[in-house]
């Protein structure tokens, strides 16, 4: 992702789909990542902390990996692979293929075409230069915390959907779902241009635009039926500051900060209080809005009017683009936190409070000189 010049500004939207707050006692039963996120031997994140330039072993590993996960521990997911292939500045005639990865969970009884889904994406791939860059925060951290948003929600989705269909739900009844959308090839082998890019997700949009669900369909196309794009990108750092960039979204952002806040108030971050990660919260329609100043994978399906929530760091963390973004410079109670606000958000989204039960162990420890419980 790269500055560019800020795009035109839309008007202001007051929160046009359903969202139900968690319930304090929801909020506490989001249970904490524990070892997931240690950089050596955490299930979730360590095995993505390898180069994974598009086309190579490395990258075909941490494929595997996610495809592992959602097979074994989330089998109810649908998974799909979305292919394509482009020569690149350094590839000559050759083409590089990339692969994106989908999941998907919708309820059961809802048919193709009729289901509004919450999107949740970052990209896997990492930086061709300098060799054996690791990209953590860019982006490992964002993808394993996407693994723990999955697998933290999967049971109640479950719980949820049975609930409805033992009380007769009706096949008419507006149904929502959420995706997992893991890209590859965002970033530029070269210099980032608008063709050196976002490779995976310029064929993703393009793909889903002209996909067509069966006539009368609540949504035309697969692009249609998101109802948001929440992209995680740069995170893992410390202290990060993350605005509001869209108008359009601001309604989101403001209830993905209000769980940051409560969740904080209910002591179950692992971060200091002092220093919220989303603090734009008295943003005005007339402040500056930089929706469109970063450019990032949402790029292809804004332009086709998807409403983006943009979670990237503004300034970026030092260590972007840097051999220094690796495992070792992650700030893990940050990746944690994040981890726990989306899930909570995504819970938030999906309605979910009544289907989230206690978690079964609770390993929420202080962090040396950090944690305020």
């Amino acid at each position: 992702m790269i500055m560019s010049r800020v795009a035109g500004l839309l008007g202001l939207l007051s929160g046009a789909f359903a969202y139900k707050a968690l319930s304090d006692d929801g909020l506490r039963n989001i249970a904490d990542p524990g070892d997931d996120f240690d950089i050596k031997s955490g299930a979730l994140l360590a095995p993505i902390l390898q180069p994974r330039v598009p086309g190579t072993p490395g990258s075909t590993a941490v494929l595997n990996h996610f495809v592992d996960f959602f097979q074994k521990e989330l089998p109810d997911w649908e998974l799909t692979f979305q292919n394509s292939s482009s020569r690149t500045p350094i590839s000559g005639n050759d083409e590089t293929p990339f692969v994106n990865l989908i999941a998907t969970r919708d309820p059961p009884w809802a048919g193709q075409g009729h289901v509004g889904r919450l999107a949740l994406v970052a990209h896997y791939d990492s930086k061709i230069d300098p060799p054996g860059f690791i990209g953590a925060i860019d982006s490992a951290a964002p993808c394993a915390m996407l693994m723990y948003a999955a697998r933290s929600l999967d049971a109640a989705l479950t719980r949820k959907w049975s609930a409805m269909e033992a009380e007769g739900v009706s096949e008419l009844e507006e149904a929502s779902g959420i995706q997992i959308i893991l890209l590859d090839g965002e970033e530029a082998f070269k210099v980032w241009t608008h063709d050196d890019s976002i490779y995976g997700a310029r064929s993703l949009a393009e793909e889903w635009d002209q996909t067509m669900h069966p006539a009368a369909s609540t949504y035309r196309t697969p692009l249609d039926a998101i109802d948001l794009f929440v992209l995680l990108d740069l995170l893992g750092s410390a202290n990060p500051t993350v605005p509001s960039f869209f108008r359009t979204t601001h309604w989101a952002y403001l209830n993905m900060a209000n769980t940051e806040a409560r969740l904080r108030s209910l002591k179950q971050l692992h971060t200091s209080p002092a220093h919220p990660f989303l603090r734009e919260t008295n943003k005005k329609e007339s402040d500056r809005w930089l929706g469109g100043a970063i450019e990032d994978d949402h790029l292809p399906f804004q332009a086709r009017g998807v409403d983006i929530l943009h979670m990237i760091p503004a300034p970026f963390p030092t260590v972007w683009h840097t051999m220094a973004d690796d495992g070792e410079h992650l700030d893990i109670p940050t990746v944690k936190d994040w981890a726990k606000i989306v899930t909570a958000f995504s819970a938030e989204w999906m309605e979910l409070d009544e289907y989230l039960l206690p978690p079964k162990k609770r390993s929420l420890l202080p962090e040396p000189d950090r944690t305020e419980l």
